[in-house]
This record gives structure tokens, C-alpha cells and sequence, in this order.
């Protein structure tokens, strides 16, 4: 295919990369093909058809298959870990408690919804919702009313921290892909995530806990304040705060003390701001975390149940890593078959900026295949290459495309989504009552943060 006369045409090359998409999406809405078995076959056969040696396909596949892992894999292993040490301690519940507690009745749903954007930011989002929701249970049969009051914010602030936030797996494998950079997209992350849940989560679970009276799930009805014999000797609320807020404190101190450098504040060179910027680093920061509730934990628990909970919390993100891996393998090719330099110059062409564009074809891919993850690592991959060759982007602006593709690979949750399906039967609602309620929250969401997103870009 390289020889033939046509292979390097624009024209040619945005045909390809439109037949991969399409190709994607039928093996894996159509044919029901797994996304990482799906996403390896396409990126082959696009390689091939756009014109890259077939001595150079498997070399490309692979080294990007392998950079993608390297940046992602560490920080999503240790991030599970930390959170499923946490699931397991009842640090959830914890959290939830103290926060009631401190609240008030009236303002339960927003402690709720605190303490799940607190746990949310090492955790899942399925993890999380079904850790909480015994806890989002208990509290709304104490106080009555629409579960969805509670839920919806707690749900909302999980799948916001799920969205946006390192080191989840999607924010996480987006700044690979773009190179963003990871401690200042947490900031970026933490400033856009905040009041999106506010808006798009807090105020409208209290619309639709007025509109939609949902009642308990008879499951839930009688053993939500019988815990576990293992959680009745719960964690300090003083330990759960310390492993939520260590990384991030950590991972700010090496994003503050370049940000001293720059202006020219402390000498860069100095070997303790090396050691410090060094402890601040992602994967470092939550290393430190996960020694640190290890410490915590095993004086209760004792290494065995510890090593066993670790190894437990892998197996869930194997396939989260894996096709993450595989996105940065399909980007990889439009890389080097130089389609993406074909798609940029049709983005000039018609004036659309990138992050508007991100968040177009995230959300376009959200709706077709239903998952998050594919439509944020797909969407990423196609824009890389635009991305590399356009040289007037700042840190601020890479973080908020990120955010921006995020954004749309949140929107319009339907019958596709397996987040779709947890929460309503969780909830023990029907499918019409689902796409009224959480569908619309989640497009809120995806879209307040886009707009938030293109707002702080346009800024700076």
C-alpha cells in the first residue's frame, strides 16, 4: 500500500481514519466484540491500509501499546489498591458518618455527596456507588424522602472524580496521549470537577428528589445498619482524611514548587527541591499513599488480608488497562500513517477549535458504544497527532482538552452504558425513570464541564 501513488493524500488518509471509527464502532455495538480486541484488529488493519511498511506495522503497535502502559498502568494499579484498602476498612463509611454528623440533617445530601467526592478520588466509580450506597441508604430512611435526594449527589461526585480527576484511568491515559501534565491536570481537574458536581449533581439531586419519589430498595431495607463483623472496629475519621488528602498534597507541592521556578522564587537546581518535586511526582505521591494506609491498616488487619485485598483490587482494572493500552496502540498509528496532520488540517479548515472538536467526537463515540473509557482513550488518540503539530497550546489549554473530551465521553448515559444498568438497579428503577433522571445528571455533568473547560482555556 506504501507505493501506491494516493496513500499520502489527505483526502485518502481522512478516509481511513473515518472507516477505522466506523469499523470500531460496528465490532463493538454490532458484533459485540470486546473493545480491546476490537481496537487491536482496527489499528493493524488501518497500519497497513494507510500506507505504513509492513516492517514498521508490528514495531509501531507495540511501542505504543508499551508507552501507553508505562504512564498508565503504575498510577491506576496503585490508585485501585489505595481504594480498595478502603472499601475493605469501612473508610467509606466513616467518612460518610462524620460528615452527616458535622452537616446536619438538611444538609445531608451534601455530605453525602462530599464524602463521595473525597473517596472517589483513589476509587472507581462502580466501586465506590456500591461501597456507598448501603451507607446513601441508611441515611435517607433516617431522614425519609427520595433516595435519589442522597443518591444522585453521591453517584454525581463519583462519576465527576471518575471523569476528570488522576489517577483514574481515563484523565490518566488522555494526558499520555495529549501530553498534558498529570500534576497540573489533578489541579485543573479538582477546579473544573468541584463545581460541576455542585451544579450538575447537589442542586439537580434536589430537583429530582422532588420530582421522582423513588423509595428504598427493599434489598437495602433491612440490613444497612447491620455492618460486617470486620468493619465494626471502623478507621479514625483522622486516618481515612490522611491516605484522601496525602497524594494530593504531595502530588500540589511538586506542581507549587515548579510553579516557584518559573517565576524565579527558589532556585531550580537546588538537590532538596529535586527530592521534593521528586516525592511529588504521581506515581510516587500514591506509592506513599498506599505504604502509608498499608501501615495504617495492617496493625488492624494483618499483612495477609492486606496483600490479598491488594491483589484482589488488580484483577477488576486489567481490562481497563488493557484497553487503554490499546487506544494508545490505535493512536500510535494515526501517528505514524500522518493521519492525524490530515485531520488537523481539515479542523483549520472549518474553524472548529480542538477542545470543541474533543468534546464533539468523545460524546458522538459515548453515544454510539456506550462506554466512557473507549470514547475518552478513542477520542484522545485521534487528536494526538493534531495536537503535536500545533504549537500554540499551553499547560492550561492541553489540560482542558482533556477535560473537554472527558466531558463528552460523560454525556447522554443510555441502555449502553454499564453504569446505566448499575444505577438502576441499585436504585430499583425502570428504564424510563433511569434516562430521566441519571442520564440527564450525566449530560449536565459532561456538559458543564466542557463549558467550564473552554471558559478557562479561552482565559489562559
Amino acid at each position: 500500500m506504501q507505493n501506491l501513488p494516493f496513500v499520502h493524500e489527505p483526502w485518502y488518509l481522512l478516509t481511513v481514519a473515518l472507516g477505522a471509527v466506523v469499523a470500531l464502532l460496528l465490532l463493538i455495538v454490532r458484533l459485540r466484540l470486546h473493545a480491546f480486541i476490537a481496537l487491536s484488529l482496527v489499528s493493524l488493519v488501518t497500519a497497513l491500509i494507510a500506507g505504513i511498511s509492513v516492517t514498521n506495522v508490528v514495531p509501531t503497535l507495540m511501542s505504543s501499546f508499551g508507552g501507553t502502559l508505562a504512564s498508565v498502568a503504575l498510577l491506576v494499579g496503585l490508585g485501585a489498591m489505595i481504594g480498595k484498602l478502603l472499601e475493605v476498612s469501612g473508610g467509606a463509611q466513616v467518612l460518610a458518618d462524620n460528615l452527616v454528623n458535622r452537616f446536619g440533617s438538611d444538609k445531608a445530601p451534601l455530605a453525602l455527596g462530599i464524602a463521595s467526592l473525597c473517596f472517589g478520588f483513589p476509587i472507581f466509580f462502580d466501586a465506590g456507588l456500591i461501597v456507598m450506597m448501603p451507607i446513601i441508604f441508611s441515611v435517607a430512611r433516617r431522614f425519609n424522602g427520595s433516595v435519589l435526594t442522597y443518591a444522585l449527589p453521591a453517584a454525581g461526585a463519583f462519576a465527576v472524580m471518575h471523569a476528570f480527576v488522576p489517577p483514574h484511568p481515563g484523565p490518566v491515559a488522555a494526558a499520555g496521549f495529549l501530553g498534558a501534565d498529570i500534576s497540573l491536570l489533578l489541579l485543573v481537574g479538582l477546579i473544573i470537577a468541584i463545581p460541576t458536581w455542585y451544579l450538575g449533581a447537589y442542586l439537580y439531586g434536589q430537583y429530582a428528589g422532588k420530582h421522582f419519589n423513588i423509595p428504598l430498595h427493599s434489598l437495602f431495607s433491612s440490613n444497612t445498619d447491620n455492618p460486617s463483623s470486620e468493619q465494626t472496629a471502623l478507621p479514625s475519621f483522622s486516618s481515612v482524611i490522611l491516605i484522601l488528602l496525602l497524594p494530593v498534597f504531595l502530588i500540589f507541592m511538586d506542581t507549587g514548587l515548579n510553579t516557584l521556578i518559573a517565576a524565579n522564587v527558589i532556585a531550580g537546581d537546588s538537590s532538596v527541591v529535586h527530592i521534593l518535586r521528586l516525592l511529588g511526582k504521581t506515581p510516587v505521591a500514591l506509592l506513599i499513599t498506599l505504604l502509608v494506609s498499608i501501615t495504617i491498616f495492617s496493625r488492624r488487619y494483618g499483612m495477609d488480608k492486606i496483600e490479598s485485598w491488594c491483589g484482589d483490587s488488580l484483577a477488576p482494572i486489567c481490562g481497563v488497562i488493557l484497553v487503554t493500552g490499546a487506544g494508545g496502540m490505535f493512536g500510535g498509528v494515526l501517528r505514524a500513517s500522518g493521519i492525524g496532520d490530515a485531520l488537523a488540517g481539515l479542523l483549520a479548515d472549518t474553524g472548529m477549535p480542538l477542545i470543541v472538536a474533543g468534546f464533539i467526537i468523545s460524546a458522538s463515540l459515548r453515544v454510539a458504544q456506550g462506554s466512557a473509557t473507549v470514547a475518552l482513550t478513542t477520542t484522545a488518540a485521534l487528536l494526538a497527532p493534531m495536537v503535536a503539530v500545533t504549537t500554540d497550546l499551553s499547560a492550561v489549554d492541553l489540560c482542558c482538552l482533556v477535560i473537554s473530551i472527558a466531558g463528552g465521553a460523560t454525556v447522554l448515559s443510555h441502555f449502553n452504558d454499564s453504569g446505566f444498568w448499575l444505577v438502576s438497579r441499585l436504585l430499583n428503577m425502570d428504564e424510563k425513570t433511569t434516562l430521566r433522571t441519571w442520564t440527564v445528571m450525566e449530560t449536565l455533568l459532561g456538559s458543564i464541564a466542557f463549558i467550564f473547560a473552554l471558559t478557562l482555556s479561552w482565559i489562559f
